[in-house]
């Protein structure tokens, strides 16, 4: 049984050497599981890749990829996986508010058949308005995708070779790998779990790059927002014919007593001008990443790596 460990940095300089640690700690309690440790850096600034170089060169089970630059969380998660040469990988953030002491439960139900093994946050120490923004946004992105994506489920999971295999041909210029795994089928199961907070460090994630998460989760999975622009757009047109079909007969009944309308009349031009620009909002998102798509740019371009593949290849 070999395992390969994911693990996406960036700037994380004050968490490595622990997260390492933890990690080692966990796999020295699984004697029969063999074991890899696959750091993708996304360009940091700080002694991030200095620090990896150093456990690289005193392990060989170390494996460290340097990005030409900072390509995003997805994609360094992707890039992992496809340089993952295990029977499963395991995607686990350096700041360890995921707690890697979950892996052998996770590799348990894997020995039990399940090809996705995924972490079901029940509970965040982060504050209330944000915690209650993320359940939303889970919860949202479940109903647009049509339930395939597991609510309060993050990236902290295990996928097996056969998911690892289909991910290799996966070219999205805007991954979103939870949506994608989840659409792939095979048995999947969720292990509840409280998220601890950041052993150390700042989180990387502003409140932009949530929301521009959020877009990609919703646009990448689900053509929804379309069909909702659609049927908003019929329901408007019918209320529209309604309201004329009213005033035209006030206006016959009542002749010059009948009121003008000046303020209905700003209220539904405002309300057409609104609708318009939502909408054109969501064509352009789909428009958008279909140009990115078309021009098929390098997912990730690789600077420096330091590579011993303790596994030759996948089994």
């Amino acid at each position: 049984m070999r395992a390969s460990i994911v693990v996406p940095v960036y700037n994380e300089e004050a968490a490595v050497e622990t997260c390492y640690k933890r990690l080692t700690k966990v796999f020295s309690e699984l004697p029969s599981c063999d074991y890899e440790l696959i750091f993708t850096d996304n360009r940091s600034s700080d002694r991030t890749f200095e620090l990896l170089s150093q456990l690289h060169a005193t392990d060989s089970r170390v494996r460290v990829f340097k990005f030409s630059k900072n390509f995003g969380y997805q994609r360094s998660i992707l890039e992992g996986y496809r340089r993952a040469c295990g029977d499963f990988a395991i995607q686990v953030d350096c700041d360890l508010q995921d707690p890697p002491e979950l892996i052998p439960i996770f590799i348990r139900h894997w020995q039990e058949g399940a090809k996705v093994v995924y972490g079901v946050r029940r509970k965040r120490k982060e504050s209330f308005g944000l915690e209650m923004a993320r359940k939303a946004f889970y919860r949202l992105v479940t109903f647009l995708s049509g339930g395939c994506v597991p609510p309060d489920a993050g990236d902290f999971r295990l996928v097996d070779r056969v998911i690892l295999d289909q991910l290799k041909t996966y070219n999205d210029e805007s991954p979103y790998l939870r949506g994608r795994i989840s659409e792939l089928g095979f048995l999947q199961t969720g292990v509840p779990y409280d998220r601890d907070s950041r052993m150390s460090g700042t989180s990387k994630f502003s409140f932009f790059h949530l929301v521009a998460l959020a877009v990609d989760g919703i646009v990448s999975h689900s053509i929804a927002p379309l069909r909702i622009a659609t049927f908003i757009g019929l329901i408007m047109f019918l209320f529209t014919g309604f309201l004329a079909l009213y005033y035209f007969g006030g206006k016959i009944v009542m002749g010059p007593a009948w009121p003008a309308g000046f303020t209905t009349l700003t209220l539904l031009l405002l309300l057409a001008i609104s609708l318009n620009s939502l909408f054109f909002g969501i064509i352009g998102e789909y428009i958008a990443r279909i140009y990115r798509q078309l021009k098929k740019n390098e997912q990730v371009i690789v600077d420096i790596a330091l590579d011993s593949a303790p596994f030759s290849s996948p089994k």
